[in-house]
Formats: structure tokens, C-alpha cells, sequence
């Protein structure tokens, strides 16, 4: 049995946000996850899904879904910025933890905003906001795991300070190998220009979690090109569904398997905004070509 626990996320159909008429419905995400496949969902935004705790397993429970993680936004570079962080981490980890969930996602602040392409701050952290970012990430993963019992997973993220191959690694060497660990997007490494076998090898240890996404380089090298913010580069069709971008799937989940313990690998192919068709038909591809790579479905 593969180790390897595939499952979706509210991003496969093109939710960003807590509330937005172009997003597909809740109940609709749900059932259509069902439909699709996939056994285990992410809570993606806080907000889009019921947060009552009680309600919402009551719902997972009529689908037979299952939660593996919660995702926050952490600015943590920015001074004064934890208690903002934190009263995240009180909302979002507790109800991922009354559903069953394992794991946080952390994603750093953004200096560029999706919806946008505004530059909110500069590009690159000086040397005293990297040691911001990484002692404030230090505290809150293991704040995370005291008080909720969760594994903290960081995920580098385009337009953020965490962004290309360099800089994950600059922040795994600065920061607690104990209390931070790596949500592994293969997506985002591959748009940066990273080499996600390389980071499996040569970090083992941080590889917590998995997203799963591939990028079409063509669009890539034209976003790149124009300098132009992850938001503009999703509405061009950066994030393709496998095998049609890059990293290849096969290698990567055989190197995830290598690990030789359990981790979830979440597909999350960025598609904000979509028509409310869309997602089903590519999220039944995507799951079906993850069965041919000899990954259960569930």
C-alpha cells in the first residue's frame, strides 16, 4: 500500500476567498469532491466551509470526507505582526482539529497582492526581516503543536519572500527542523524555477505535506517576462491539470513515497476564477491519472 494519501482542495474549484460570487458554492464543492473521487479535502479558506465544528462534520460525515489540513496566512517577517498571526491560528486550527485534521498550512504574506498585481512592499527581505520570518515561524509551529496538536507545514508561495529554490532554503537553514516543516507545492517550486526532486532529496526530514500541481512553462516564461503577479499569471493558465505541465507527477510521487512515511499529497491546482463547470470534469482527470501512477484514490 502506497503511503501516500491523495486528496483535493477548495482551490481545485477556484476558491480564494471566504465569500465571492465567482466562487463554486460550498455544498457544491463537496459533493462535487465526492463525485470526483477524492475521499480527503483541505478547509481552504476560513470561512468558505461551515465554521462551526459540529455542523461541519456533520456534513463531511454525510459525504464520507475526511480533513487532513487548515491553511493560514502568516506576514510573519512584519514587525508586530503574531498576534494577527495567532488569533488565525485560534480559529482555523481548532476547527481543523475538531474535524480530524493533522496539519496547518502556513503561508507567508504576500508583497505582491493576487487580485491586484499591486507591489505592497518591497520584493526582498533584508537580513532583519529574515530572522523575523524565522523566529516568528519557529514560535508559531511550536505554539501549533502545544496547544492543537498539529504539525505546522510552511508553504513557499509565489510573490511572496519564499518563492524561489534559494530562498527555501534559506529559511529551512534559519529556522527549527523540529517546529517547522515543509508543505511541499510542487507547483510554486516548479514557477519559481526550483527542482522539487532536488528539495525531497536533499531535505527529507522537512517534507511534511505535499500539494500537488503542475505549470505550464510556456505561460511561465511569459509572466516572467512581464513581470507580471500570480494572480494575472492563474487567469492566463499558469496551473495546468497533470500530466500536461511540469513537474512530472511519477517522479515526484515516487520520490514522496521514499520517504517511507505517511504524507499527504493535496491536489491544488490554482483555477480562481472558473466557471462552475470546469472543476469536476478536470478534478475526475486529475484523480484518474493519479490512479495510473499507482496512488489510491482515497
Amino acid at each position: 500500500m502506497s503511503r501516500i494519501t491523495i486528496g483535493t482542495a477548495p482551490d481545485s474549484w477556484g476558491v480564494w476567498f471566504a465569500d465571492d460570487p465567482l466562487q463554486t458554492p460550498w455544498t457544491r464543492f463537496l459533493d462535487e469532491v465526492v463525485e470526483a473521487g477524492y475521499a480527503w479535502i483541505e478547509l481552504g479558506p476560513y470561512g468558505y466551509l461551515p465554521t462551526d465544528a459540529q455542523r461541519l462534520s456533520d456534513e463531511l460525515a454525510a459525504r464520507s470526507l475526511k480533513v487532513s489540513a487548515g491553511t493560514i496566512f502568516a506576514a510573519l517577517h512584519r514587525p508586530d505582526h503574531y498576534d494577527e498571526a495567532w488569533a488565525q491560528v485560534e480559529q482555523v486550527a481548532s476547527l481543523t482539529r475538531a474535524v480530524g485534521g493533522t496539519h496547518l498550512v502556513v503561508i507567508p504574506g504576500q508583497w505582491r497582492s493576487d487580485t491586484t498585481g499591486e507591489a505592497l512592499e518591497p520584493r526582498t527581505l533584508d537580513d532583519e526581516g529574515w530572522r523575523r520570518l524565522a523566529s516568528g515561524m519557529d514560535r508559531l509551529g511550536a505554539a501549533v503543536a502545544d496547544e492543537y496538536g498539529l504539525q505546522m507545514a510552511f508553504h513557499s508561495h509565489a510573490d511572496t519572500h519564499v518563492d524561489t529554490q534559494d530562498e527555501i532554503e534559506r529559511f529551512l537553514a534559519m529556522t527549527d527542523p523540529d517546529a517547522v516543516k515543509l508543505c511541499l507545492d510542487t507547483g510554486h517550486v516548479s514557477y519559481s524555477g526550483g527542482d522539487n526532486l532536488e528539495i525531497i532529496r536533499r531535505y527529507p526530514d522537512r517534507i511534511a505535506y505535499a500539494h500537488l500541481k503542475q505549470v505550464d512553462p510556456q505561460v511561465v516564461t511569459k509572466v516572467k517576462a512581464e513581470d507580471l503577479g500570480f494572480g494575472d499569471a492563474v487567469k492566463l493558465g499558469a496551473m495546468v491539470e497533470p500530466p500536461q505541465g511540469v513537474p512530472a507527477m511519477p517522479q515526484v510521487l515516487e520520490a514522496l513515497e521514499g520517504l517511507g512515511r505517511d504524507v499527504f499529497a493535496i491536489v491544488e491546482q490554482d483555477l480562481y476564477p472558473v466557471a462552475p463547470e470546469v472543476p469536476l470534469p478536470i478534478a475526475r482527470r486529475t484523480n484518474s491519472y493519479l490512479r495510473s501512477c499507482r496512488l489510491p484514490q482515497a
